[in-house]
């Protein structure tokens, strides 16, 4: 280095206008050359879940001069920082070298929060890429995630089903993640999904990835082979005694995915009528069950991980719960209840002991199927399409309209109990159901009248639930109950008799026109089951009975 150090010294000093150039000034211009050409970059793709999708993020990282430390920039949270020491251990543990140089990672693009121990495996293989101990040539062609323990071994990670998505939606050729997260990322066709261990294998992969065979499922396949063991043991509609009305309510609110409303006094079997409603809701198929397991991937519910959320939710949420626990929210939101339950049941037992505030929470996702929570940085939508049922005792002591115990609540009592329902939210509810407690003799264990089962019902909400696909197939809509007005339109022919009786019941229930309109698709629902075409005035008269509770305060 001498003779080059004396070379750019004269040199410097014939073109500079301040005088001769010393060793010592050349010394130093030629170890920031040496430095420039050190300093190396490399750039990993992964993702992060923002509400139930997955945005793309660089993880670029500079091995520059300096004392050795590592900075981490574009928003990261507390977990993201820590990964610092993890990817540290991690390398030097898995047979690679640390590099003693300073360390620069950006997670791009910085304007959104990261968060969560999904970044170690891309910081590592960013890392090992820039210094040269890894094949670069591959690291834009696929999508990494994972957690690394210390020992190198990669932990499983939530959220990774929205990852897969995003990988196939950039054209990537596949996605590097915990072996234990593969099975979820294997059910998106079409996307190479490679399973591995430990970073020493990821770096073999990138080595030799000829030696690594995709994991492949069929997704249709493995929708239906858990399909069969929908019904959970012990609860059977054949085990209810009496309760037609109730039985076929359950059923309506099944076939056409209508709100449900269960009023009457302790003991008269609301919860237990409510419990069995699972037990006959038609399958998922495989949009609406994708649907749900990227809702429960990114919440890290994910039970099963490999297998498709097959059984449509039934979620239960404890009358305390807070406005944000039912609809989402929290500084960096995370679904809440309502979303939890998309496609499926949100019951609501006790419904009149909520607190007012918190169950108008409840009326714009009611309608419109999801729920947009904003914050200062960002809006996020999340799906939230389910059936509410509820269940309530009619008077503060439980006992009014009971032909057993007399009612001991004064008017005035019961108008202000049902004053904890607004007249907007109980519109939205398409039956509401009078519950009564069964007779001595019906109790008599020794009468054996056989109910109709779950499956026998959950056959016929099967066949409704195909008609109604099969008549608003193409538009996004999965039951009458979630038709629109122009749906009413097209889709609901009246007879004069029935338009007759519609408005007798406008008068006479003061129905409003959001409560006239669910009347109508319950009535759509009626003749589903009874495999009509048209729409006849018993269908409506069997609707209309539901609303009988409307003005029960």
């Amino acid at each position: 280095m001498s003779d080059e150090i004396e070379s750019l010294a004269g040199w410097r000093s014939q073109k500079s206008d301040k005088g001769p150039c010393t060793k010592s000034t050349a010394r130093w211009v030629i170890l920031g050359r040496h430095r420039r050409d050190l300093t190396m970059l490399a750039r990993v793709w992964s993702a992060t879940p923002l509400g139930v999708e997955a945005v793309q993020v660089g993880v670029e990282v500079d091995l520059g001069g300096g004392l050795p430390q590592t900075t981490i920039v574009g928003l990261p949270d507390a977990a993201v920082q820590e990964s610092r020491e993890r990817v540290k251990a991690a390398i030097k543990n898995s047979g690679y070298a640390v590099p003693m140089r300073k360390v620069t990672i950006n997670l791009a693009p910085a304007d959104i929060r990261k968060e969560g121990p999904a970044f170690d495996l891309p910081i590592a293989v960013g890392i090992l890429g820039a210094s040269r101990q890894v094949n670069q040539e591959m690291l834009g062609e696929y999508l990494f995630t994972g957690e690394l323990s210390l020992d190198g071994s990669l932990q499983p990670v939530a959220g990774v089903l929205p990852m897969a998505l995003r990988a196939q939606a950039l054209g990537m050729k596949g996605i590097i993640l915990p072996e234990a997260n593969a099975p979820e990322a294997a059910i998106i066709p079409g996307l190479s999904v490679y399973g591995l261990k430990n970073l020493a294998q990821v770096g073999d992969f990138l080595a030799h990835p000829h030696r690594f065979t995709p994991l492949k499922l069929d997704a249709n396949d493995l929708l239906h082979s858990f399909q069969g063991n929908e019904l959970e043991a012990g609860l059977d509609l054949a085990e209810v005694k009496g309760q037609n009305l109730a039985r076929r309510s359950l059923e309506i609110a099944a076939a056409g995915g209508h709100n449900l409303l269960l009023v009457g006094p302790p003991g008269s079997g609301k919860t237990m009528l409510a419990r069995r409603l699972p037990s006959i809701l038609p399958p998922l198929d495989f949009a609406e069950a994708l649907e749900v397991t990227k809702i429960y991937s990114v919440s890290g519910l994910l039970q099963n991980r490999g297998r498709l959320v097959s059984r449509r939710p039934f979620r239960s949420p404890h009358h305390s719960a807070s406005g944000p626990a039912l609809v989402g929210g929290g500084s960096y939101p995370r679904p809440g209840e309502i979303s939890l339950a998309h496609a499926g049941i949100l019951y609501l037992d006790e419904l009149t002991e909520f607190r007012r505030e918190v169950l108008e929470f409840l009326r714009q996702p009611l309608e419109d199927g999801k729920v947009t929570i904003s914050r200062t940085r960002m809006a996020l939508e999340f799906p939230a399409r389910f059936t509410l049922v509820a269940s309530t005792n009619p008077c503060p002591c439980g006992f009014y309209g009971d032909t057993l115990v007399a009612c001991r609540c004064s008017p005035q009592q019961r108008e202000k109990y049902w004053n904890r329902l607004s007249g907007p939210l109980l519109d939205r509810i398409d039956l509401q159901v009078a519950v009564a407690r069964l007779k001595p003799e019906e109790m008599n264990i020794r009468i054996s009248v056989q109910a109709e089962s779950s499956a026998v019902v959950r056959a016929r909400v099967t066949h409704a639930r195909q008609r109604q696909k099969e008549r608003l197939q193409g538009e996004k809509v999965y039951c009458n109950a979630q038709m629109t007005a122009r749906h009413l339109r097209e889709h609901i022919v009246l007879e004069d008799s029935s338009r007759q009786l519609l408005e007798a019941a406008v008068r006479r229930l003061g129905l409003s026109a959001r409560g006239l309109d669910r009347v109508l698709k319950v009535a759509r629902t009626i003749a589903d089951l009874a495999e009509e075409t048209h729409i006849k005035t018993p269908h409506v008269a069997e609707a209309i009975q539901y609303r009988a509770l409307d003005r029960m305060h």
